[in-house]
């Protein structure tokens, strides 16, 4: 699929199985997730361009590298919480807005009830984070939203995503890459990924 990527990573593929476990405790859950939106960052800020600087070593004066780009990295809540420690991990100078979005269970459509983003998205790298893309209605609305702020440069990172997810995505924005751990089989009656690893904000904060 065109601008979509699978992060094929040993350690990934390990945690994704943890993460898949019906009884797999929240805590573990939480830290396994933070472990691998880690993975997900260093593949995902691998394209972040850089600027020469001078600097001085102990020793002598010498060329270094400097990050050229400001990095907005964008939660979906709630689930999305749960990679912004991966992100920020590497990024502690990147600032992090919120999107509050869920899903009506009838529907199955995204309903936005809060919304608070950082300035300058016209120039930042923005990196909208969600562990689950099932049926692409959430993402499409954040993008949606983000672009009418200005933002020109997002990718949108996920744990799990689903083929129908990632069509309705493409259709939406082709503009946006796409960086997944994995691509389940399908969407349910119920819009679930299956196999998936359940609701994904359940899992994190124990609410289930």
């Amino acid at each position: 699929m065109d601008k979509v990527t699978i992060i094929d990573h040993p350690l990934l593929k390990r945690d994704l199985t943890i993460l898949r476990r019906k009884d797999t405790p929240y805590g573990t859950f939480r830290n396994t997730l933070s472990d691998v939106s880690t993975i997900l960052a260093y593949e995902v800020l691998r394209s972040l361009t850089v600027r020469r600087v001078q600097i001085e070593t102990p020793l002598e004066a010498t060329e270094g590298y400097e990050l050229d780009q400001e990095v907005i990295v964008v939660p979906i809540l709630r689930a999305g919480l749960g990679m912004i420690d991966g992100f920020v991990r590497f990024l502690p100078e990147a600032r992090v807005g919120h999107l509050g979005m869920y899903r009506d269970e009838a529907t199955h459509k995204p309903v936005d009830y809060y919304s608070n983003i950082p300035g300058g998205l016209e120039t930042a790298r923005v990196i909208v984070v969600d562990p689950m893309l099932a049926t692409g209605g959430s993402a499409e609305g954040a993008i949606s939203h983000l672009k009418k702020g200005g933002a020109r440069n997002i990718v949108f990172v996920c744990l799990v995503s689903s083929p129908e997810g990632i069509d309705a995505l493409q259709k939406s924005h082709p503009d946006v890459h796409i960086v997944t751990a994995s691509i389940d089989r399908e969407l349910d009656e119920n819009a679930y990924i299956r196999p998936g690893l359940g609701d994904a904000g359940d899992r994190i904060f124990g609410t289930r």
